[in-house]
């Protein structure tokens, strides 16, 4: 391994920022018609099945990530190329910004319809009850979960195991967003998706926290607020890995997360994360100038993981 992986993420982290995600054949997209399709032809009521599809996917885009390292690693260059294309194919954190700033410029000229149809493109959340400061909220916590699940965990994975640690981490998100949920179709189906982005976010979820403490004060926030809130609200919620940065994301802007969620048919009563005021227009915009701050510094960690990894390989 060569500082072409450090080099890769770096250039991807820039290249989700310049360039955001392509309108057309985006991969990501392209996989989820693959995983449609699959399902179509592997769902069954049981978690047997649900095993299958995923090991088939996730094993799909692993293999495709091991085929791709093996032909970059012919030299520094075209690892660090194809290394940065990857990791601009994963990576969420430009969208995300844009649907959060989008969010928060509709609340702020007090476009509630406008505001409940374009949180879709966050959640899944039914939003018709939703007032503005219920959307805010949703917005807010969505901006947090995303920065961990679509910022910080690929470029962990990528720093990790490069190509194949990107797109098989990916494959597992997307998979857990398609059918990792508790609906009756997918309850049992959607069990092994779900499981395996559970064990793939446990440490970068962790990570996310901390980081969100770190870089609390760039945005006006606290760093000890959200480091006090992050250990004492997270384990609350019934996420293992969502409730980590939620809650840190609370504690940074001095707000209350949580409470009552909703989607389509099923209600949660959540737990609140957090002991400050509810949320507003202007928080949802410093959620989104934190989540970029966070993006911005995971990259540059990610390459120095890869870079202090290179070197000892090459020592050993």
């Amino acid at each position: 391994m060569s500082a072409g992986r450090a080099v890769g993420l770096l250039l991807g982290v820039a290249a989700d920022a310049a360039l955001g995600d392509p309108e057309r054949g985006h991969p990501v997209a392209v996989f989820g018609r693959v995983a449609q399709a699959a399902e179509r032809l592997l769902h069954r009521d049981g978690r047997a099945a649900g095993v299958a599809y995923t090991g088939l996917l996730v094993g799909g885009a692993v293999g495709v990530g091991v085929l791709a390292q093996r032909i970059a690693r012919r030299g520094p260059v075209p690892e660090a190329a194809v290394t940065a294309l990857a990791t601009w194919a994963v990576l969420g954190g430009s969208s995300l910004a844009d649907e959060g700033t989008a969010m928060a410029r509709l609340l702020d000229a007090g476009e509630v319809d406008a505001a409940r149809d374009r949180l879709r493109n966050l959640c899944g959340r039914d939003s018709t009850a939703l007032d503005e400061q219920g959307l805010a909220r949703a917005t807010v916590e969505s901006v947090a979960e995303n920065t961990s699940d679509a910022v910080v965990a690929p470029l962990v994975w990528g720093a990790v195991a490069g190509i194949p640690g990107l797109l098989g981490y990916r494959a597992a998100n997307t998979l857990d967003a398609m059918v990792g949920h508790r609906s009756p179709r997918y309850r049992n189906f959607g069990w092994a998706a779900a499981r395996l982005d559970d064990v793939l976010n446990l440490a970068p979820a962790r990570l996310a926290a901390v980081l969100t403490a770190a870089c609390a004060p760039v945005v006006g926030g606290s760093a000890g607020g959200a480091w006090r809130t992050w250990r004492q609200d997270a384990s609350a919620h019934p996420s293992p890995n969502a409730g980590q940065i939620e809650a840190a994301f609370a504690g940074a802007l001095r707000i209350r997360l949580g409470g009552r969620t909703v989607y389509g048919h099923v209600a949660e009563e959540r737990p609140v994360l957090g002991e400050g005021r509810t949320a507003d227009a202007g928080d949802v915009r410093r959620s989104v100038e934190l989540s970029r701050v966070i993006g911005t510094l995971t990259g540059a960690l990610a390459a120095a993981a890869a870079l202090t990894r290179a070197r000892r390989r090459s020592r050993g």
